[in-house]
């Protein structure tokens, strides 16, 4: 069957709760949402890549000997074999890796994970104007799904490993939609909640960070800076 890959390559963490610790990044292509401000367009609205059977995938993994691997996308979850691949990633031939999971909380599987980075999209994300809008609807109907985000964090808990909510928020309104879905959720900690400026560049994303650390200062969340785009700017392959 084979799973269709954006890419993979070694960088840094720039997201989350393991920033900045080195990670192998198999990107799959291919996602059921169209965000608006999507930083990898090449995994979502206009898909590339080949498709590669598991072998391969996990053989290009092992050769950078790296301890964490991080499977994101596009949506990793809405792949066939994401299961199997999950799996074999995790329990590599070098012994167990670190797997992280990126996922815009949509759909849930039983996947073997070390750490579930689950970043629920916000209205802010909605096409409405991009492409005429002929995604805006069903981006709509699919973007907020906490029933499926409440899994992951149950299967976090059942299982002792790890889970974190990342937010991408662009201006203080967002704030109201981030507390309503907190609200429907259960068994979370202030700590496993991370609120990320929305932005490609190092001006944006400076210009957005002042009252969203505050904002993590006053609620008890984490700050979430976005490493990569400092280090590497927004480019592929980081």
């Amino acid at each position: 069957m084979g799973t269709r890959i954006s890419e993979i390559f070694h960088s840094i963490q720039g997201e989350g709760k393991l920033l900045g610790v080195p990670s192998v990044f198999v990107r799959v292509s291919g996602c059921n949402l169209r965000c608006v401000w999507c930083d990898t367009p090449y995994a979502s609205w206009s898909p590339e890549g080949p498709t590669m059977e598991l072998d391969q995938i996990v053989h290009e993994v092992e050769a950078y000997r790296c301890g964490h691997v991080v499977l994101t996308g596009g949506e990793p979850m809405i792949m066939p074999e994401i299961v199997e691949l999950a799996r074999r990633l995790r329990r590599g031939a070098d012994g167990t890796r670190h797997l992280t999971i990126e996922t815009a909380g949509t759909v849930f599987k039983e996947i073997e994970c070390d750490l579930a980075s689950v970043s629920p999209k916000l209205s802010n994300s909605t096409p409405r104007e991009r492409e005429r809008g002929r995604f805006a609807e069903s981006h709509e109907s699919q973007r907020r799904r906490p029933a499926v985000v409440q899994q992951f964090i149950d299967q976090a808990r059942a299982t002792g490993r790890d889970v974190q909510l990342k937010f991408v928020v662009s201006d203080e309104t967002d704030v109201s939609e981030i507390d309503a879905m907190l609200d429907e959720l259960k068994n979370w900690r202030g700590e496993d909640v991370l609120l990320m400026p929305e932005g490609t560049d190092e001006a944006t994303l400076r210009s957005r960070a002042g009252w969203v650390s505050e904002l993590c200062k006053t609620r008890g969340f984490r700050y979430c800076p976005r490493l990569h785009v400092e280090l590497y700017g927004n480019r592929r392959g980081t």
